[in-house]
């Protein structure tokens, strides 16, 4: 049996009050570990090329002359 199965097992043997504050120590020695973890920068240019098979067989130009005339009505 594993770890995770045994404390399942021990915890359903509690009360429902003590199931609730299982729970809530474990949310706050959870969220101190998550505070703590720093999180990794992230750069604008990881979404390069993102989305670029949309622009497959359009013509650039095209295009921009295609949305510059829809502004004149």
């Amino acid at each position: 049996m594993s770890n995770y199965q045994e404390v399942l097992l021990q915890a359903q043997s509690l009360t429902p009050e003590e199931q609730i504050r299982l729970i809530e120590e474990l949310s706050s020695l959870i969220r101190q570990q998550v505070t703590m973890t720093p999180k990794p920068k992230r750069s604008i240019l990881e979404l390069r090329g993102l989305g670029k098979e949309i622009w497959n067989g359009i013509d650039a130009q095209e295009y921009v002359n295609q949305e510059r005339d829809s502004w004149n009505g």
